[in-house]
């Protein structure tokens, strides 16, 4: 197995070109014969890739920017404060690429950092593990299980096929095109979906959450933000503390359940299917209900249409409720 190590004291016969900017690598490193089936990538500040290719584009690139205004650094310069203030590390061994940057405590000055950067080409198959304290989380075209965290920085996939679990702490998450378990979270940021299937868990504390094209089961839930919902298959449970929520359904099965804190409610439903009803606002607001038993009135409607069939549960506490023929 071909084996490979990486460290600050010797990368300097790997240098591409004197002077550094977000657009040339740093450090270039192929990796087609490495054989790679999972990534580890680790960082205190820069941004984290991965991006599915055939095993023989397999390559690791680093980008090296300076910080406090000073983005393009000469070589000497991040050779000087690479040597001084990180431990950068690499290896690729047994079909595990590892790479790590991460700042000497005991010397760190931060008026001479540096945003250190991984973008990872893996064969497709491989899993990801991703960490960093700042920067964006970027994953396209793996099926192989997916793990990652940053503090601050957004995070974006697209063409992943496995589990997904992936966290930020203020940034925004957009998802297109997965499949799997996915578990997608934010302190502050908004949600974009497009195109998922599986069960898929996401919640945001400050922002709002939209998805488009869903099959499976989808939990949503946000403290502060709007929620709409467009051609969703399947079933879903969604909750806002303050916010509208749109929701179109074009088929339920098993369950719908809404909760709605403080705001309005807009729900369209294939009508001409058996559904259980339990409908609460301020005011519910429905079309004609033809084959419907139960009971309506001004602020709840309970009760079977075509027979009964999936349950549809919406609490709206402050606002009211449209609900229309899908």
């Amino acid at each position: 197995m071909k084996r490979f190590y990486l460290l600050a004291a010797i990368i300097g016969s790997y240098f591409m070109s004197c002077a550094q900017d977000s657009n040339t690598p740093y450090i270039s490193k192929t990796l087609g014969n490495a054989n790679i089936r999972s990534v580890d990538l680790q960082t205190s500040g820069g941004s984290l890739s991965v991006i599915g290719v055939n095993g023989s584009e397999a390559k690791l690139e680093v980008f090296v920017t300076g910080n406090n205004g000073n983005k393009r650094l000469t070589k000497e310069e991040i050779d000087s404060r690479i040597k001084e203030f990180y431990d950068l590390q690499i290896t690729a061994d047994g079909g595990q690429l590892i790479a790590s940057a991460k700042p000497k405590k005991s010397s760190h000055n931060w008026k001479n950092s540096v945003s250190i950067s991984f973008k990872a080409y893996v064969p497709t198959s491989s899993s990801a593990k991703l960490a960093t304290s700042g920067g964006s989380l970027s994953l396209e075209g793996i099926n192989g299980t997916v793990n990652g965290i940053t503090s601050g920085g957004s995070i974006k996939i697209s063409r992943v096929n496995n589990t997904v679990n992936l966290k930020t702490s203020g940034g925004s998450i957009q998802a297109t095109d997965v499949s799997g378990n996915t578990t997608l979270i934010t302190s502050g940021g908004s949600i974009q979906l497009t195109n998922l299937k599986g069960n898929i868990d996401v919640k945001t504390s400050g922002g709002s959450i939209r998805a488009e094209e869903v099959q499976g089961e989808l939990i949503a839930k946000t403290s502060g933000g709007s929620i709409r919902v467009d051609r969703m298959s399947g079933s879903a449970d969604l909750a806002t503390s303050a916010g509208s929520t749109t929701v179109q359904m074009a088929s339920i099965d098993k369950y719908l359940k809404i909760d709605v804190s403080a705001g309005s409610a807009t729900l369209q439903l294939p009508m001409n299917k058996g559904l259980d009803l339990n409908l609460k606002a301020g005011r519910v607001n429905t079309p004609s209900l033809s084959n419907f038993s139960g009971t309506k009135e001004k602020d709840r409607v309970i009760g079977k249409l075509n027979g009964g069939g999936a349950s549809v549960d919406v609490n709206v506490s402050v606002g009211s409720l449209n609900l229309e023929a899908n």
